[in-house]
Order: C-alpha cells, then structure tokens, then sequence
C-alpha cells in the first residue's frame, strides 16, 4: 500500500527541505522506494528532467537522496516570479503564460487538477511519498483554494508533521500558534512535531518539550542539531558568507532583483581557496562593486530589468573599470545575454520593453521567444588553457546570435555554446552548473592568473552532505513512532 506522509513548516526556512531530502535518503536506505513531492513550489531556481521539464531545484535534491531520476511530477506546479505582483506559471514541467495573482487564483482548479494527477502517478510508481509544504500552512489570506499545504494534505488524506527551527527563537510560540490556526480537521492530521537546529544541552529543552507535548497532545518526534558546514543546494534563499581573506581567487556577484540558479555559485563558494561574495545594493546609498578577480553575472528570470537594475547602480560603470585593470567577468544564461550588444523582446514576455541594449562587451544579440528552451547537456569547456569536460543544463527564453568568427566556450559533437572575447577577458555561455567539477574551477582560476588545487565535484559534496544529514536525522528522530504513526494512519 502507498503511504503518504506530509512535511509542513511553521515558517519558511523552517528546514522542510532539508528534512524531506533526509527521510528520503533513510527511506531509500532501507530498500524503499520512496519519492519526493511539492505540490506547488515559488522559486527561482530550477532543474530540468530527463523529459526535457522544469522543476524546483529542491526537489532535484530530494530526488538524488531518493536515489531515483528527476520527475516533472515530483514538482507539479512551479511558480516563478517575474515582477512582485506575477510570476510565470509552469504546470507538469511545461511553462505556461505568466499571470498575476487574480488570474492564478481564477485558474487554481486545473492546477488543482494537475497536483492531484500527478501524486496519482506518483502513487502508482512508489512505495513511500514524503511531501513538502510550502510556506506556512497557517496563512488565513492563502487557505480557500490551497493545494500547497493543508489543502493537499485534507486532499489525499495523508497524516502531516510540523517542523519549527528553534534557532530563530519563538519555536513552541510557532508551534502551538500554528496549529492553533488550523481546522479542527487539520489539526487531527498533525501527527506530531520536529524542533529544527538546536544547539545547547538537550536537557534545557526537555521541560519545554514536556509543557508542549501535554499542551498540544501531539508528540516531538525529534530535536535535530544544528548542523555546521552542510553544503546542501538551497531552495531559494541566497546566504552571505564571511569574507575570506586568505583565499586565492576572489570572485564577486552582483545580485538583482530576479537572479535565478543561485546554485551555479555553490561550487565556488565550498572551495575553500575561492572568496565568492554576493553583492547586494543598498537602498540608502551607492554600493559600487569591490575589487576583484572575477565578476560573475548571474542567471536572470527577467534579464533587461535586471540589466537596467545594474545600469542604475552604476555596477555597469564599476565592470568597466574592472576591465579596464585587467579584471576578468563571465556571464552565465541571463548574465550571458547582457554582456551582448542587444537584447530584443518583440512580444514582450519578460519585460515591456521591446529593444534593450546590452553592456556590449560580446559580439551578440539575443532574442526573447515564447518557448523556453530545456536541456540537460556535457560538453567540453575550453578555458585558462585547459579543455576540462562539463555537465549542467540549460533553461532560457532567450537565444543569441553571434556576429561574425569567435571562440567557442563550450564544444561537443553536436553544438557550441557561448564564446570567449577576442581579449580574453570576457566569457560567457548558456550551461548552469558549468562550474560544478573540480577542473572547471581550476580552469576558470587559471583564466584568472590563478592557481589552486583540485577539491571535490560539487556531485561529491553534496552526495556526503545528504549521507551527513540522513545519519544526523537517523540518530535524533523517532523513526519507529514515525512509522507507527505513518502505517497506522487514521484521520
């Protein structure tokens, strides 16, 4: 028989991520096989499926702790925001147009549909699903019509449990005031409780958990540790780190409004003779980019706002100068497409502005097109005098022409992708992930001027990141209650 459970968090960022991808790992450790699910997902950072579909990055995680190949189904409905009032609608993988908050309230019942469908597909396949919430399930103004949450889990009928993550402060507040906010009917679905990142001595806690057991009647079935150095790709949340001084190669990132695939950076930022710093403008007063080896321009949902974002911090002016003292940028997807000459959008699809100029760096001309292209690809890169090989995928709207002869970036049997100026200081191409293998990041130093050593694939670290987090998760949970209460659910 299929078994369901759910994951909802009392806030975002409460660790429903993180503890999904560890009860799928445990799960697939024991010979199950189990599936990751979010029925609807905001996010700006994606994957693409063997079919040639588009879901969360999240779940991309969850599905390597599962040990099962990426489905469109595992993410049905994937929203990514283009502007603060709409977002573009992806539904089973395939995007949609994008709409605003009235029109996707309006067409809820076939997305409802499209949940609903593919968990059925999903049931059919596996053994064990485990669900992730989005948000809060708490949200009075999101309830009619809610198929991230309590919705979906009143749906189809599957027992929820609710974690909090302690190190904010207010966890038993989160706690009782959110299941204090739902339905007599869902609060009967609550299962029990998990308290998230904890640090201290357990036996500071133990009277709370006691008060809070006795005042809910639910169980804790676990206080998880807060765990250091867990290099687990994020959702959506971009983290600054310290800035290292001792490190080799320093690399900075500007950050706009609609960055999307954040994660491309995560190889970078874990290796530890590299300094990535994202830099983030300030509302009050100028914030010029600081000085560097490498500038990055990231992917963009929405490029020509997003170029305009640049161009009104005066980060245009500051790349110039970078430039100018033989500083090295790379452009990735949308970074890519703004470092070119122009950027067309006839039909106005991620902007109102039908001809943008570029910062005219690379000898292109990129044109938005109402189908998204969606590629899993390996390649070679040939960079810093080394031709390493590389796997990523990719996803843009745009596609860009070349004017005239150039060097390819990236080369295999079947296409080129992205170039190199003929001044060797530019470079940009379409392929997210192009920095995740060890040999990348020694080539793209070594087109820096600089020298560092071979570390990990960012596969490896993130494969021993889940390992980790499984075995703390393992350790800290009442798996057997868990299972009593998973098997022998009874509304």
């Amino acid at each position: 028989m299929n078994k369901t459970l759910m994951i909802q968090g009392t806030t975002s960022d409460a660790g429903k991520s993180t503890f999904v991808a560890a009860l799928c790992r445990i799960y697939a450790r024991q010979g199950l096989n189990v599936a990751p699910f979010k029925p609807q997902n905001m996010a700006l950072n994606s994957a693409v499926t063997p079919c040639g579909g588009e879901i969360g990055r999240a779940q991309a995680v969850q599905a390597q702790a599962a040990r099962v190949p990426l489905s469109v189904h595992f993410n049905p409905v994937l929203l990514k925001p283009q502007s603060d009032t709409s977002a573009q609608v992806i539904i089973q993988g395939k995007a949609l147009s994008a709409m605003d908050a009235q029109d996707y309230h309006a067409y809820k019942k076939k997305v409802a549909e499209a949940v609903i469908d593919s968990h059925q597909i999903l049931a059919e396949q596996f053994e064990r699903i485990i669900v992730e919430g989005a948000g809060s399930p708490a949200e009075i103004n999101l309830r009619q019509g809610d198929i991230a949450n309590m919705g979906f889990a009143e749906k189809v009928d599957c027992p929820v449990i609710i974690i909090a993550d302690i190190d904010k402060g207010g966890v038993f507040a989160h706690l009782v005031g959110t299941l204090a906010l739902l339905s007599p009917s869902e609060q009967n679905r609550v299962v029990g409780f998990v308290i998230n990142r904890f640090r201290g001595d357990i036996k500071l806690l133990e009277s709370g958990l006691e008060w809070l057991e006795n005042y809910t009647k639910k169980p804790v079935l676990g206080v998880l540790p807060y765990i250091h150095g867990l290099h687990i790709a994020a959702e959506d949340a971009v983290e600054q780190q310290q800035v290292d001084t001792t490190a080799k190669l320093k690399v900075i990132v500007p950050v706009t409004p609609r960055m999307s695939n954040h994660n491309d950076f995560d190889a970078l930022r874990v290796n530890p003779e590299i300094d990535l710093q994202f830099v983030y403008a300030n509302e009050f007063s100028d914030t010029p980019l600081p000085t560097a080896d490498l500038i990055i321009l990231a992917g963009s949902k929405n490029v020509q706002p997003d170029l305009n974002f640049i161009k009104q911090q005066g980060w245009d002016k500051d790349i110039e100068r970078h430039l100018r003292y033989g500083g090295k940028v790379f452009g990735i997807c949308g970074g890519y497409q703004m470092l070119g000459r122009e950027i067309l959008d006839p039909e106005q699809i991620e902007s109102q502005l039908k001809v943008g100029k570029g910062l005219g760096y690379l000898p292109t001309s990129t044109t938005i097109f109402p189908n998204k292209t969606l590629t899993n690809v390996t390649t070679t890169m040939t960079l810093g005098g080394m031709s390493v090989d590389v796997s990523g995928y990719e996803i843009h709207q745009g596609q860009s022409a070349i004017d005239g002869s150039y060097q390819a970036l990236l080369k295999n049997s079947e296409s080129t992708d992205g170039l190199i100026s003929d001044d060797n200081q530019i470079a940009g191409c379409y392929l997210h992930g192009v920095f995740d293998s060890a040999q990348a990041q020694i080539a793209l130093a070594n087109w820096c001027g600089v020298k560092v050593s071979e570390q990990k694939n960012l596969a490896v670290i993130q494969e021993l990141a889940i390992e980790k987090l499984a075995d703390v998760c393992q350790e800290h949970l009442d798996l057997v209650n868990i299972e009593k209460l998973l098997t022998g659910w009874k509304k």
